[in-house]
């Protein structure tokens, strides 16, 4: 089993996302992803600092791939999709339909991000002819549905491609056109003044109870809590998981890849530091979060 680190989902500033990746050289990662999922806005990096970026870590000896935005929205966004593309090196995460068109058109294979919203046999098994060569089921996604994808595509002797599972990090829940950052600070989305920058992990979002409920992120929705898959390794490998996903964080994200590490070269399974995903074993996430407490691990 491999270990990858997820592109960055918040809007840090230029010198910190650098430093943070120079530092990735050295991590026991085996597959990087960069670019701007997010918002085409943060312009802090652009496409060839980004390439720049692959190139360094590619000379680590890091598999690097280059991942596009979830919500392709102008001509201008699609022509930063149409650049990743056909940079003629680095594989691609198409994290959209527009995404996957271009590969397709260009031949090149490309990793389906979580954001594709693939929910049957006959769409993954259309995915792979395009070129699909990895998938990131979306985060709803569970042990019951890979299993039943992976017996449909064997049933119809279509090959399975590789799967990556995000295993710590916020769950990404959803986007949208609006920007719940702004929104948020009464902002105007096209005069938001690139606030989010302000939150390096997101905007916490509470109920009138004053319980923890949502992460606000820009464009993008995401849960209150950070989860931990890895107690999950033996479940995940046996549903044919080969990639393990980190979500980068401000804080701490050298020391979690060592911990993955550990627990993927361990015999035995580490002790959890967070809930895991209520949707791999179709809970609310409530009810996994009252499991993890009651467990000790939140």
């Amino acid at each position: 089993m491999k270990l990858s680190l997820g592109p960055l989902q918040y809007f840090w500033p230029r010198a910190t996302t650098l430093a943070f990746y120079r530092s990735v050289a050295d991590w026991p990662v085996d597959i990087v992803y960069l670019g701007e999922t997010v918002c085409s806005k943060r312009r802090e990096l652009g496409f060839r600092d980004w390439l720049a970026l692959a190139e360094e870590l590619a000379e680590a000896g890091k598999e690097v791939v280059l991942s596009t935005l979830a919500l392709v929205e102008a001509e201008s966004e699609l022509g930063v999709v149409h650049r990743q593309v056909g940079n003629d090196r680095f594989m691609i995460e198409a994290n959209d339909l527009s995404a996957v068109q271009l590969c397709r058109e260009r031949g090149v294979p490309f990793v389906g991000g979580p954001s594709l919203n693939v929910y049957n046999h006959r769409a993954l098994a259309m995915l792979v002819e395009d070129g699909l060569r990895r998938w990131v089921p979306g985060t709803e996604q569970g042990r019951v549905l890979l299993q039943e994808m992976r017996e449909a595509m064997a049933a119809d002797e279509k090959p399975m491609p590789e799967l990556e599972m995000l295993a710590w990090g916020r769950l990404p829940l959803a986007w949208s056109a609006r920007c719940f950052t702004a929104r948020a600070l009464d902002l105007p989305k096209d005069q938001c003044g690139f606030r989010c920058i302000e939150h390096p992990e997101g905007m916490p979002l509470s109920t009138r109870e004053g319980e923890p409920f949502l992460t606000i992120n820009g464009i993008q929705v995401q849960g209150s809590e950070v989860i931990d898959m890895a107690p999950l390794r033996d479940e995940l490998a046996a549903c044919g998981v080969g990639v393990l996903r980190i979500s980068p964080q401000a804080e701490g994200t050298a020391g979690v890849v060592g911990r993955f590490r550990q627990a993927l070269d361990a015999t035995e399974l580490p002790q959890p530091l967070g809930p895991p995903s209520g949707y791999w074993d179709g809970l609310p996430g409530k009810a996994a979060l009252a499991m993890a407490v009651a467990t000790g691990a939140a």
